[in-house]
């Protein structure tokens, strides 16, 4: 008779357990954020970087209570589609977020025609996205939904080709470059630089198609040509390694350079120590820069996706300007993104992840003819003996 009455006792606590919990839960306000991007196939890092990002920070402010707006607190819910780098998927990605799941606010995608497809949707829809696209048309009036969340091409290739002309001394360039419309861009972008500060080009028309795992055809008539500077255009992470090794052991001795992030593991991986020398943009996390928050986050960052990636210490800066321009515009700027365009030019806080306190702001009107960037120092990298260091940090201004 005892047990049984305890059986009762122990299941009519657990049921009002459950009640109370369930209870302060319905009364939790949740703020859903997207994240669309390209997780799986050759470039699925640079999603799956956004993805992580955005669940890291998300899990770091739901332990701390949530997020305050208004007054009030919001857990961050991240919902996160792969849109497989294919336009349709994305439209379809897009769509799903902002009619079923009701998302105002997306992070990605990741290259120029997947962002380009989803402005209609985000347009009709009522959504801002901070794509990782370099088209300028995305950012410049009148479109006005998107965001640039990381450094242009166009923006680090002239500093990175004026560094090795006076630390080098480099005088040749060659590019090559993926066949599709947003690596074409960056090379024609690239090559523009290259001509203004007077360097020669050797090179720029030589391609690859997607897909491509013997790069050998593509970088024998560069290699033979001998430029100074070897500019990878637009590489998926996974091509950039079998690039620089196929380069090497065809006997290029220059430098090799991409205005890319890219992944110091995969390099290790797959071009080991013939990558020695790479350049690329970096993730804004160097030790000289980074603060004691940048730092939590790199070790949570670490948990949810099993490995640090460099890139993830510029892409932690989406959910983070996001939420705080939507506290700065007020509650209504969850569901009205015109709130949170009014809110744009005036926004400024101290950057978390720095620890020099320099201002996390939006930036971009001499490139656009407004704001529509984010205010991510420019972080140059060296590959050295299976990871990046950092080479100089500058500014997209």
């Amino acid at each position: 008779m005892k047990k049984t009455c305890c059986v009762k006792v122990l299941a009519l606590s657990l049921f009002m357990a459950l009640l109370c919990a369930s209870g302060a839960f319905a009364a939790e306000k949740v703020l859903k954020i997207g994240v669309l991007g390209v997780m799986s196939g050759p470039a699925a890092s640079w999603g799956l970087v956004n993805r992580y990002c955005a669940e890291a920070a998300a899990e770091i402010i739901n332990e701390q209570g949530g997020f305050e707006i208004g007054g009030e607190k919001y857990k961050i819910q991240i919902v996160a589609i792969d849109d497989r780098n294919d336009p349709k998927v994305s439209v379809s990605g897009a769509e799903r977020l902002i009619y079923e799941e009701k998302i105002h606010y997306i992070i990605g995608p990741n290259i120029d025609p997947t962002s380009m497809a989803i402005v209609p949707i985000i347009e009709k829809g009522g959504a801002i996205s901070i794509p990782y696209s370099f088209s300028r048309n995305l950012y410049t009036a009148p479109a006005s939904n998107s965001i640039l969340g990381m450094i242009a091409s166009y923006q680090a290739g002239p500093v990175i080709y004026k560094y090795l002309i006076e630390k080098n001394g480099i005088k040749s360039v060659a590019f090559v470059s993926r066949n599709d419309s947003e690596s074409l861009n960056q090379r024609d972008d690239g090559v523009d630089a290259a001509k203004k500060l007077g360097l020669e080009i050797l090179a720029d028309r030589d391609t690859y198609e997607p897909g491509t795992t013997d790069f050998f055809p593509a970088m024998s008539g560069i290699v033979a040509k001998n430029p100074d500077l070897l500019v990878l255009a637009g590489p998926a992470p996974s091509d950039t390694p079998l690039l620089i090794k196929a380069a090497r052991e065809l006997g290029f001795k220059g430098v090799i350079s991409t205005e890319n992030a890219q992944d110091a593991k995969v390099i290790a991986e797959l071009a080991g120590d013939a990558a020695n020398g790479f350049i690329s943009v970096g993730g804004a996390s160097t030790p000289e820069i980074r603060s004691v928050q940048m730092e939590e986050f790199m070790k949570r960052y670490e948990k949810v996706a099993g490995e640090w990636n460099d890139e993830a210490g510029t892409k932690v800066y989406a959910l983070e300007i996001i939420l705080n321009t939507i506290k700065k515009a007020g509650p209504e700027a969850i569901e009205d993104i015109e709130k949170f365009k009014a809110a744009i030019d005036d926004f400024s806080m101290p950057n978390p992840y720095l620890k020099d306190g320099r201002p996390l702001r939006y930036i971009g009107a001499s490139y656009f003819k407004q704001r529509r960037q984010i205010s991510i120092p420019m972080v140059v990298n060296v590959y050295e003996n299976g990871d990046f260091k950092t080479l100089f940090v500058g500014d997209a201004e």
